[in-house]
């Protein structure tokens, strides 16, 4: 009876042995998906603000201050940028706002902010063989844009 239980918690070993791995790679992609949605999150969080500040300005004035709320959340531009490998090279000055007139009666001028490759930095370039994204664990999101109707 004893070299049955002996057995059984061999078998219990060697089935956590060969488990563990799984979940290893389970709970590091669940934590990176959680940080590139956090960061993506917080990067179109400041370009809805800023596009919400340039809608009360007149139209092509405020430029720097709208980059430096992209970027550090702030209209100084003092401070950490809100996002890992967030810069004002991803807000370029002459693509990051524009504003567009449409209509006749009434006019309407629409202004859209653009955040653009912006890159997420994995903490792991790959779990296990596994890769996330490029060589250096890098994820280039697409275009982050808020567009919003001028309010003046």
């Amino acid at each position: 009876m004893n070299s049955t239980k002996i057995r059984q918690r061999g078998v219990a070993l060697v089935e956590l042995a060969l488990v563990i791995p799984f979940l290893l790679l389970l709970t590091f992609i669940t934590t990176e998906f959680g940080r590139a949605m956090y960061e993506y999150n917080a990067v179109a969080k400041s370009t809805r603000d800023a596009v919400r500040y340039l809608s009360f300005q007149t139209p092509g004035t405020h430029i720097t201050e709208a980059r430096n709320l992209m970027v550090y959340g702030n209209l100084a531009g003092t401070g950490t940028p809100l996002a890992r490998g967030l810069s004002l090279a991803n807000v370029p000055v002459g693509t990051c706002c524009t504003w567009q007139t449409t209509g006749s009666n009434p006019v309407v001028t629409t202004i859209t902010v653009r955040v653009s490759s912006y890159s997420f930095r994995s903490m792991f370039a790959s779990v296990f063989g596994l890769s996330f994204a490029d060589a250096n664990g890098n994820i280039v999101f697409s275009d982050i844009t808020a567009t919003m109707r001028a309010q003046t």
